[in-house]
């Protein structure tokens, strides 16, 4: 045997060796994957054909599930409607807020490491705790908002919030934005900031740039991947708001918080219909994947990528 022969062996048994080390350090994620997302989601997709109750064999039904969902169920659209127009809101409200929040808390001044604590402090509160502390402050009766309202405007009225049908989402968007605006989009975007180019900064002052002009012309253009990369997340998790309104409204009033995640819960939960459920729930994965497609595609024109050729 000859040396090269040897040694080309002695690598690819090394290479073997590290290849099988690196597949059993990722065994126990690849095992979760199966096991925990993977499996569960073609049980759902197989589900989502039949008539199943947990407790009997389930049914096939075809397209039945599908075909209900758009032309006899009538919190369909309901709730479809209701959680786009809750993330229209949410969405670009938090990521304003939260870019705002990153630069104020980027300027370098005396207490910042205290005022980025306090700000994301309200992202930590659990989301059952924030519901009940903002339905003590929205209470109509004893409320101190409600308070604070009436003592301002000299008037007995005020808004019911969560027991209003036309303030229940109101609410809920107002409890989103305390926990959104100071979360994790603002450590992200102080993530952004703090890799701009500070010679950029300095060239922009060269050419007499004030403060604005340098927002726009060099912050705002070299933040568009993290801006892009926050509006993905953010559509996503305004999309499948759900304890909010669960543990705040239960959905309500007079069904005015009704959003889809809560509908596939209760039909899920409450009336086991576990088939039906599966069949909204992969319907809301479709829309996912074609809005993040979309947004995907979309951000080719405005998302700026320093490291990218011209």
């Amino acid at each position: 045997m000859s040396v090269q022969t040897a040694k080309a062996r002695f690598s690819l048994g090394l290479r073997g060796k590290e290849a099988l080390a690196g597949y059993l350090l990722l065994s126990p994620w690849l095992i979760g994957i199966v096991l925990f997302i993977a499996g569960p989601m073609i049980t759902s997709g197989y589900l989502s054909f039949t008539k199943y109750d947990i407790v009997n064999v389930p049914e096939w039904l075809g397209l039945k599930n599908y075909i209900d969902m758009f032309t006899k169920d009538r919190l369909f659209w309901t709730s479809l409607g209701l959680t786009f127009r809750y993330a229209l809101i949410v969405v670009p409200i938090s990521l304003i807020g939260s870019l705002f929040a990153a630069i104020l808390l980027n300027q370098g001044l005396k207490g910042t490491a205290i005022f980025r604590t306090l700000f994301f402090l309200p992202h930590l509160t659990p989301i059952v705790a924030a519901a009940v502390l903002w339905g003590w402050l929205f209470n109509p009766d004893v409320g101190p908002i409600n308070h604070f309202i009436r003592s301002l405007t000299n008037s007995e009225t005020a808004p019911g919030w969560f027991r209003d049908p036309n303030w229940a989402m109101t609410g809920l968007i107002i409890m989103a934005m305390w926990g959104a605006i100071g979360g994790n989009s603002m450590l992200i975007f102080l993530a952004g900031l703090q890799g701009v180019p500070q010679e950029l900064y300095e060239a922009a002052a060269i050419d007499g740039a004030g403060g604005w002009a340098k927002f726009r012309n060099v912050t705002l253009p070299m933040l568009t991947p993290t801006i892009f990369f926050n509006m993905v997340l953010g559509i996503i998790g305004a999309l499948r708001v759900f304890a909010a309104a669960y543990v705040a409204t239960q959905g309500g009033p007079a069904y005015a918080t009704w959003f889809y995640a809560l509908h596939i819960y209760t039909r899920a939960f409450k009336y086991f219909e576990m088939g039906y459920a599966s069949a909204l729930a992969w319907f809301f994965f479709f829309i996912m994947l074609v809005l993040t497609y979309i947004q995907f595609r979309g951000s080719k024109s405005w998302v700026y990528y320093a490291g990218e050729a011209d």
